[in-house]
């Protein structure tokens, strides 16, 4: 069969052509799949992407620190505490008055107050510090795999100083001390999130799925653990911790702690789904077809719920960031030779050090709330996605 067509009045025969019905063209999300409209509307959120590329920096920081680090974190050198920052520069110029490209930090020059005798640093532009790429510097081991010294910034002579971020009271690299801290800062909430994941996906799925006296338990379970005052509670079990305990041991016993009073939302959640699911046809199918209990909860009505859970995980990372924050400030969390922004900051609470060297200050806390921020924006978008059908 072929179509007719007239062009100036003249019939010209050729191929019967279909006009496209409206959403299935090339490149229409019409018939698209759940993922692939999940992900075009969250790319068309350009706060979430940008948040998503931050999370993704503190990750990359976090899972490189050893190499990034211009030092190791317990370096220090008593006389340049309280050092403020240096200025990194492109190019120096030289006594013709010609300029060169190299990297290089301006040096200090000290001064002594002679009424309160305080020693303070000052830029001074005469001294020029080279630095350089991939430099030797402090031995480390990386990952705990293998030792070097390569550090990817550094001074180019071993005894010059570069401070981009500053000293502490004890002369250590605040740059340095910062990015070791993102490990474990950042560590510290995904290892917390998948724990409240584990037991929040289960005992809601359990209790949304079969109800009735199972429900009622588990319910009352979550509304003890609601009830409870968080801080009191935190306060009084991580104030339990032995002294004796090693570092790392206090790490996990810290993330197990935030991470217990963190699932209670996340279960509430997937048990509402679960009973807005479990009376839907698929899962009356999928019972007839003989699959077990076990195989509707987590073949079936789970998979849907995907999209859900990751927003609602995204949206409790900030929180546990936040807790640990807030027990190692109080002096209860994390300690030395610990390094997470919540230790740092807790050095730095005293009147002298905001007056004389805010910069501990400023530095921690703003990685804290960038974090908290992109966190935040990141499930916000995620959120929204998670139901693509909605405008």
């Amino acid at each position: 069969m072929t179509a007719h067509t007239f062009i100036d009045g003249a019939p010209e025969t050729g191929p019967a052509t279909t006009p496209l019905k409206p959403g299935t063209g090339p490149g229409d999300t019409a018939a698209a799949g759940q993922w692939r409209l999940i992900w075009y509307k969250f790319s068309r959120n350009r706060l979430a992407l940008v948040s998503g590329w931050v999370i993704l920096f503190f990750c990359f920081v976090g899972l490189f620190a050893e190499f990034l680090a211009p030092s190791v974190p317990d370096a220090s050198r008593p006389q340049f505490t309280n050092a403020p920052p240096q200025q990194l520069g492109l190019f120096v110029t030289g006594p013709d008055g010609s300029s060169r490209f190299q990297l290089h930090v301006t040096g200090y020059a000290m001064q002594v107050d002679p009424a309160s005798l305080r020693r303070t640093y000052v830029a001074d532009p005469d001294q020029v510090v080279p630095v350089g790429l991939f430099v030797p510097g402090a031995p480390y081991r990386m990952w705990g795999l293998f030792d070097t010294n390569i550090h990817l910034l550094g001074p180019l002579s071993p005894g010059d100083t570069m401070y981009l971020l500053g000293t502490d009271r004890l002369g250590r690299d605040l740059l340095t001390r910062l990015v070791y801290g993102t490990r474990i800062s950042m560590s510290i909430g995904l290892v917390g999130v998948c724990i409240s994941l584990l037991l929040g996906v289960v005992l809601g799925a359990v209790s949304g799925f079969y109800g009735g006296v199972v429900d009622t338990v588990i319910q009352r379970i979550i509304e003890v653990i609601s009830s409870m005052p968080t801080i009191p509670l935190w306060l009084g079990l991580a104030a339990a911790i032995p002294l004796s305990w090693s570092p790392l041991t206090v790490y996990f016993v810290i993330t197990l702690i935030v991470s217990l009073f963190g699932w209670t939302g996340l279960a509430r959640e997937v048990r509402g789904r679960f009973f807005a699911l479990r009376g839907e046809d698929f899962v009356t199918a999928a019972k007839l077809d003989g699959s077990s209990e076990r195989r509707v909860i987590f073949r079936h009505i789970l998979p849907s719920l995907t999209s859900h859970i990751l927003a609602v995980v995204t949206l409790a990372l900030p929180t546990m960031i936040v807790a640990e924050t807030a027990l190692s400030f109080l002096g209860i969390g994390l300690k030395a030779p610990i390094v997470s922004w919540g230790v740092l900051l807790q050095e730095a609470q005293n009147v002298r050090t905001i007056a004389n060297a805010p910069w501990q200050l400023v530095w921690p806390a703003g990685a804290v709330v960038l974090t908290v921020l992109a966190y935040n924006f990141l499930g916000d978008g995620l959120r929204d996605a998670a139901d693509p059908y909605e405008s």
